[in-house]
């Protein structure tokens, strides 16, 4: 059977400052933005409250990221935000001063002219990117990683890009999409960041807390007892950690940081815990495509670095689980399509509390029949045939001994 990993930091108190920039006043500026675009409307937060019960916890809570903008999956929050912000700062104005209408106007484009963003992608992020500049009248240039589906590429040719398929590893497309932002005088907008280039990517992570801000409101009286997250590069996951531990401080949920052992960037870091970036090479092999990213942006790390308490590296066949069984649900919960990466932090769970061999790590896990458990399906079906192939036909099944 695939092996689970699991570092432990706990709980730190001492020097640490509050992440205030993914906080409550910050997400609430981010989401007047994200507010201003006709499509917006906040996702679905699920209750599978008889699958909590099968499962002998208080509860557990979805956050459904397949409904965003109509594009399937949350990324598009990041790659707008940062656009946004990029565009304001041109023109010498605050975000909170160009809503969606103004930014589109004759006159803010007269003022731009033409601007391209170029990006690398295995799909979510590279359509936000397309997406949001096709709705600016800006151009967009997309590298997508080799073994990209082709789904997803037509996808982000549908929103006006230019986009190919590289014969390289993510984190190599994202060095080739950097070398022609540079050649070019083209904006690069990519969520990874290294020294020299952390502002654009801090804005996507910043853009990414209007989904966590949702839930906070979804929730009401609700305090979860914990968050799972899954990671990439750590973005997402630092955004929705930071948002959290900015809110709550610390009484914040222990959150556990998720990701495929193919590509565990972030767990291998935190694994060191010797103040240096950890980078996993090689092709990643990987079903949670979204997640086969080999080098953690630095601005997340630090927020993931400070406040997080778990961090996992897992096998495959956890995040095809957590796709069928969110998929078909127990009868009187609602149905959640949710792609290979969207699945990953709810299938380890799911593994986590069936598995009579994993009790231990319920235990180091601190769950039981009180937790309040939350994930974010952060994509739905974003490659059907994938899809299908793994709930339909059973691929990535647990492996059995």
């Amino acid at each position: 059977m695939g092996q689970f990993e699991v570092v432990h930091y706990g709980r730190k108190k001492d020097n640490i400052k509050s992440p205030d920039h993914l906080g409550l006043e910050a997400a609430k500026k981010v989401q007047r933005f994200h507010s201003s675009f006709a499509l917006y409307k906040e996702t679905p937060l699920v209750s599978l409250k008889i699958l909590s019960r099968a499962l002998k916890v208080k509860n557990i809570y979805i956050k459904d990221e397949s409904y965003r903008f109509g594009l399937n999956a949350f990324k598009v929050l990041g790659g707008s935000y940062a656009i946004g912000n990029y565009i304001a700062e041109k023109l010498g104005r605050d975000i909170d001063e160009l809503p969606y209408r103004t930014m589109i106007s004759r006159e803010v484009k007269e003022k731009l002219g033409d601007i391209t963003f170029i990006s690398a992608t295995d799909g979510n992020h590279g359509r936000g990117v397309a997406w949001t500049a096709n709705k600016l009248k800006q151009k967009s240039v997309i590298f997508m990683p080799k073994g990209s589906a082709a789904e997803r590429l037509e996808n982000i040719r549908a929103e006006g890009a230019e986009v190919s398929v590289t014969d390289l590893n993510y984190d190599d497309a994202v060095r080739l999409a950097d070398c022609y932002a540079k050649k070019n005088d083209w904006v690069m907008l990519q969520d990874t960041a290294w020294e020299g280039y952390e502002d654009i990517p801090a804005w996507i992570m910043q853009g990414y807390t209007t989904m966590a801000y949702e839930t906070y409101l979804q929730l009401k009286e609700v305090k979860p007892t914990h968050i799972f997250v899954q990671a990439g590069v750590g973005s997402f996951a630092a955004a929705v950690q930071g948002f959290f531990a900015s809110v709550y401080g610390e009484d914040r949920p222990i959150t556990t940081i998720v990701e495929p052992d193919q590509a565990a960037c972030i767990f291998q870091t935190a694994k060191a815990n010797d103040g240096r970036i950890h980078p996993v090479k090689g092709d990643m092999n990987t079903i949670m495509a979204g997640l086969a990213c080999g080098e953690p942006t630095t601005v997340g790390w630090e927020v993931l670095r400070d406040y997080s308490d778990n961090f996992v590296s897992c096998p495959d066949y956890v995040a095809a689980q957590g796709m069928r069984i969110l998929g078909n649900p127990l009868n009187g919960d609602e149905k959640i399509i949710a792609g290979e990466s969207g699945a990953a932090g709810f299938g380890f769970i799911s593994e986590v509390l069936r598995n009579q061999e994993l009790v231990w790590l319920k235990r180091e896990l601190q769950i039981d029949e009180n937790s309040v458990l939350l994930f974010f399906n952060s994509e739905g079906d974003t490659d059907k045939e994938s899809y299908r192939r793994i709930v339909w036909d059973g691929l990535y099944s647990r492996p059995i001994l």
